[in-house]
């Protein structure tokens, strides 16, 4: 008699990252329940079940998400602190620039839109990514920073600008506003 292969029962931990490699590759306009369940190899209405609503998955999604690009960020800038808020910088920019980075900036770039637009649980997730990514920015500051958080508010709002107007074609604009910041090499 053959024996059955039974799968493993479905979690929150083990739908995610199905669900994100399917919403990196084709963004939130296909994150629809239907959609979702089929990349998750389940159903819409046990992704509810899990969830609670598709807010709450969306949110869940995302801050997992969210969680992926900072591990990617640590193994690709490596262990060692940067010594000056300059080197974060340049160290951040320079993985901004990889391919393997640029699904999760088209996802970004989309989750703000529709927090511009109003779009229901995209303020509150991307309120939650950048709780999440500026909580890692202060682990990366230098050790002997005056004012690590302060400090990663200001190198946040500086890499999100930079990363916006590379995307739309300005990065020669961004350029010359770290250049005149002296956060960026000359």
């Amino acid at each position: 008699m053959a024996s059955r292969v039974t799968k493993p029962p479905m979690t929150k931990d083990s739908l995610l990252p199905l669900l994100a490699a399917h919403v990196l590759a084709e963004g939130l306009g296909q994150a629809s329940l239907r959609p979702l369940a089929r990349a998750a190899g389940t159903s819409d209405r046990m992704l509810l079940y899990h969830f609670g609503s598709k807010e709450g998955l969306i949110s869940d999604l995302l801050g997992f998400i969210a969680r992926i690009y900072a591990a990617a960020l640590d193994a690709a800038i490596g262990g060692g602190r940067a010594a000056t808020r300059a080197e974060v910088v340049t160290r951040i920019l320079a993985q901004g620039d990889a391919p393997e980075m640029q699904p999760f900036l088209a996802l970004w770039w989309e989750i703000v839109a529709g927090a511009a637009r109003n779009v229901p649980g995209y303020e509150a997730a991307a309120r939650a990514m950048m709780d999440e990514l500026l909580s890692w920015l202060e682990t990366q500051m230098p050790a002997d920073d005056p004012d690590p958080h302060g400090g990663a508010c200001y190198l946040l709002t500086l890499i999100e600008g930079t990363l916006m107007l590379s995307a739309i074609g300005h990065g020669a604009t961004a350029q010359q506003g770290l250049l005149a910041s002296g956060l960026a090499p000359s």
